[in-house]
């Protein structure tokens, strides 16, 4: 082989991927993508539900530890913030979380009444809407439940 054809051939290797090949894989990974996607968001979905009754039962052992210190458990005004610091409350011997309260997983805080409607006090997280009721991602996680 000539010095001239090796040059031409060499050149015709490197010319890299033709659009024609960079598209056939672009619809591939599409198709993948197509079906993989929406099992991966229900999969999630169910990973943030599960994660706010987890954070929800974390709050509610801290709640009880606030009860055995204080004698009853922070008002509805006092709210969740009365696990963090002293509302004034005689007994008081926290913080009661390692960490700060914690927002539920849909970046909402999470909804404290005391005294509650449905046990003595009422903890919820209001789903991904933010709002009471719902269905799927925007149901409500309550600690009565």
């Amino acid at each position: 082989m000539g010095k001239k054809q090796r040059s031409i051939k060499s050149k015709r290797n490197n010319r890299g991927f033709t659009l024609i090949e960079l598209l056939v894989v672009i619809v591939i990974l599409a198709a993948i993508a197509g079906i993989v996607g929406p099992r991966l968001f229900k999969k999630l979905g169910k990973a943030k539900t599960g994660t706010a009754r987890t954070q929800i039962a974390q709050i509610e052992s801290a709640l009880d530890s606030f009860r055995l210190d204080t004698g009853s458990y922070p008002t509805t005004s006092q709210g969740l913030a009365a696990l963090e610091k002293d509302p004034g409350v005689d007994g008081w011997d926290g913080p009661y979380l390692k960490k700060a309260v914690p927002k539920d997983p849909w970046d909402n805080p999470y909804v404290y009444v005391y005294p509650g409607t449905h046990g003595e006090y009422d903890l919820s997280s209001y789903g991904q809407d933010g709002q009471p009721g719902g269905t799927g991602e925007n149901a409500d996680i309550n600690s009565w439940e």
